[in-house]
């Protein structure tokens, strides 16, 4: 089977002006010292910018404003664009709204369309992502206590969410809830529309955790209570019991955005760990001359460049299979290059000592947020086992006690099969 990882020339000259953009004018964002409304301004003037390039929302399809550019050219795109954690924003593809937008995009009616998603695209709004629970694994999406029941022409929510990305800026969340408690596991929960202002919807705070009390601006992962929520029977979200095939289209393409941002991120910090290996000198030489630093430049150069292109096939995979087809790629990628950002992230700093673990450089905020990839759409272990399921899946034991690749047996079984020239052989001999 031929891979084509590929793309136009005229492509590969959108990601120059991409890496140019994003160097020279995204990351002066991340030191400004200014209030929300300048830096917004200063945002909008920068994402004008990027639509004049034809490279807004790029995500969606054209008839939404978008590009229709396929995984393979999306994974290119945020490879770059997660070299900064603002950059997703001046591009119009951040999280959750990227995601949210796609749900809405593929799943919504005209009429939700209109009021949400177009407002959503143009930046006039913004959403979070409702689904992880405090009481329940959120590997296990399946188990949630969050209700909602159908009483008239209202659906009406209960129930208690944890990790709600952007709930307490978002102007409307995306919720998945149990609308059939007796159904099949997958076919259990539906997800709404909830806007913010509905009465009964307690957005109680930002999660102080390992990256920051509050992160900036608002931004963050909420927890939210929902108490007698009531809503429009039009509120949901494609049809009853959708809510977890919803959930698997959207974490999916999601899963490889995470990935390539993550080597986005992980290349700046490889960048930095190689110039102060040349810059910085220890007992009469520079640290790039010690065989220490240069297996960490080494290991770190492999475990990228096998990221990169394990995320491009995946994201190949979906462009040409769809992501059911990929969900073994999807699972590999997610965890081992969870695990690359750590390291190569982990190694700068052990290069630049005690700058590295100050707040003087961006690598210990780095630091603090690769952490949390290792949970991000499912933790490592249970995307090991989906790999590791879907591999056995192919496999069969041998009959018998003894291996397929025993020696012995199959010594004897050669000789058998090659009895006659054998015995020719010796003949002639």
């Amino acid at each position: 089977m031929a891979w084509d990882f590929s793309t136009e020339p005229e492509f590969e000259e959108k990601l120059r002006w991409m890496d140019r953009f994003v160097r020279e004018e995204v990351f002066p964002l991340e030191v400004l010292d200014v209030d929300e409304a300048t830096f917004m301004r200063l945002v909008r003037s920068l994402q004008a910018r990027v639509k004049e390039q034809g490279l807004w929302a790029a995500h969606l399809p054209p008839e939404l404003g978008g590009q229709g550019f396929g995984q393979v050219k999306l994974g290119l795109m945020h490879e770059i664009d997660g070299m900064s954690p603002w950059a997703p924003i001046v591009f119009g593809n951040q999280a959750p709204d990227s995601g949210n937008s796609e749900v809405l995009a593929l799943y919504g009616t005209p009429e939700q369309k209109e009021r949400w998603l177009y407002p959503l695209l143009d930046g006039r709004i913004r959403s979070g992502f409702s689904m992880t629970e405090p009481m329940h694994a959120g590997s296990d999406p399946t188990v949630m206590s969050t209700t909602a029941v159908l009483e008239g022409d209202e659906w009406v929510l209960n129930g208690h969410k944890w990790f709600t990305s952007n709930g307490m800026i978002a102007d409307f969340l995306i919720v998945m809830a149990v609308t059939d408690p007796d159904a099949a596991p997958h076919r259990r929960a539906s997800m709404f529309i909830v806007p913010t202002d509905t009465p009964g919807v307690r957005r109680l705070r930002n999660i102080p955790t390992m990256a920051g009390g509050h992160e900036r601006f608002g931004y963050g992962h909420s927890e939210i209570v929902y108490e007698d929520v009531r809503i429009p029977r039009a509120n949901l979200i494609g049809e009853v019991g959708q809510g977890f095939t919803i959930a698997q289209m959207r974490l999916g393409p999601g899963r490889i955005h995470h990935c390539m941002r993550w080597l986005g991120q992980a290349r700046r910090a490889f960048d930095m760990l190689c110039e102060r290996a040349l810059q910085r000198e220890a007992f009469g030489a520079p640290l790039a001359a010690q065989e220490t630093v240069q297996n960490w430049i080494a290991d770190s150069a492999a475990e990228m460049q096998a990221a990169r292109l394990m995320t491009l096939h995946a994201a190949w995979m979906i462009d040409r299979y769809g992501s059911a087809a990929a969900r073994k790629e999807i699972s590999l990628i997610k965890f081992y290059g969870a695990k690359v950002l750590h390291d190569v992230i982990d190694r700068a700093i052990q290069v630049h000592g005690s700058w590295g673990y100050s707040s003087d450089l961006p690598l210990e905020e780095m630091y603090r947020h690769a952490r949390a990839a290792r949970l991000y759409d499912g933790p490592d272990e249970v995307h090991r086992q989906s790999v590791a399921r879907r591999i056995l899946h192919d496999y069969q034991a041998p009959e018998g006690w003894l291996p397929r690749e025993h020696i012995p047996t199959r010594r004897e079984e050669a000789r058998r099969r090659f009895a006659e020239l054998l015995d020719q052989a010796t003949a002639n001999l």
